[in-house]
Order: structure tokens, then sequence, then C-alpha cells
């Protein structure tokens, strides 16, 4: 059975990252750009980790894994690199909690895809785990189509979008000036650096009729 992709927002959730090695340094950097409180339990960590818990950007538990430590948690990783301990944390889990087991796919109630991100614009690529090497090689492609001009146009569509949802247009010409702003020269002078221009043309749409 598949996956069912969706974004969640963790901003001050509660989550468990089980490991302070390599992967779980990955793991706790993902919760962390997602603005979770995380809590780490591992007798030893990385260079990272060691730094995230002396900026209090993390709770660390410097110990091994005790069952109790995923009360509480609406997302628990188990990131050692021993399976038996993995396995251990896997076991203490509830239903309803979102649950990540780095070497045990089919115990994992969530993957965490490859992700290319530009800003606000993030392209997420999993293969339900049969090969993360494939996801890996279609982000590195997919970093060279999307360049860093993307986190400004994005920022630049979004602007427009919410001026446009606070006029008084009815549906039909919302859509228009929508469909317009998708122009592909609006990317171009983007990419560009024709940042005046983009911004100019994107004004007439609001001041002047679309052509039918």
């Amino acid at each position: 059975m598949g996956y069912y992709p969706m974004y969640v927002r963790l901003t001050d959730k509660p989550c468990l990252v089980v490991g302070g090695g390599k992967v779980a340094q990955r793991k706790i950097a993902g919760l962390l750009a997602a603005g979770a409180s995380v809590t780490v339990v591992s007798p030893e960590g990385t260079a990272s980790v060691e730094e995230w818990s002396r900026s209090g950007a993390i709770f660390w538990q410097r110990r091994p894994f005790l069952p109790q430590d995923v009360q509480g948690m609406v997302v628990v990783v188990a990131a050692t690199s021993d399976p038996a301990v993995n396995l251990i944390v896997y076991e203490a889990t509830l239903p309803q909690q979102w649950v990540n087991i780095a070497d045990r796919p089919d115990l994992c109630s969530f993957v965490v895809p490859a992700v290319v991100t530009r800003g606000d614009l993030q392209v997420a690529i999993s293969t339900g785990g049969h090969n993360p090497g494939l996801a890996k090689k279609l982000r590195a492609e997919l970093e060279d189509w999307l360049g860093t001009e993307y986190e400004d146009y994005t920022l630049f569509l979004g602007k427009m979008r919410r001026r446009l949802l606070s006029l008084d247009l009815d549906e039909e010409e919302k859509r228009s000036i929508l469909s317009a702003l998708l122009d592909e020269r609006f990317y171009n002078w983007t990419k560009s650096g024709e940042i005046e221009r983009r911004d100019v043309e994107a004004e007439k749409l609001f001041t002047r009729p679309l052509s039918p």
C-alpha cells in the first residue's frame, strides 16, 4: 500500500530523536528547520548535536533510551546504529504517534522524502522506500533545474496572490490575473534580475482589463 503524501506543520511540536550519529543529525536538522521542539536521547553525539545542545536548540538526554521517553511526543525517530535499540524504540511507541525507524522502512508510519528547497518552494521525492538512491538522483537533477531564482519567484507570486485576493473582483477576473502572472516572462525577469520591470508589468495587470 502506498503512502499518503502531505506536508505537516511541526512548529513547537514535541519530537524525539533517538541516536546522535550522522543519520540522527540529518533527522534532527530537518525537524529543527520545521520549527519542532526536539529532544535527543543518546549517550554520544556528533559535533553538530553538541552545538545544538549548547545553543539550546535541542534538549539532549545523554543516556541510553528508556521506553518512557516517547511519552508526549508527536514524532518519534529511531536513528541509532544498533537495530536492536531501534526496534525497542518502535515497540515503545503508541499507535497515534508518527514513527520513523531509520533501518526498518516496514515499521515506519512515515518516511522522509528527498527534498529540493527554494525558499517556500519545496519539491519532495519518494520511492516508497524501494530505492532511496533513485530519490537522491532525481533530487540532484531537480536542483539543477530549479535554480535559486525560484525562491524570489515564489515570494513574488505569493505577494501578488495575497494582494489579488484582497481586491473586490469576481472569481473569473481573479483567475485571469493569476493565470497571467504565471506567464513565463515574469519568471524570466526574476531570473535575469530585472525585478523592477517585472513588478511594473505585474502592476499593469491590476490596473487595466485583461484581454478576453
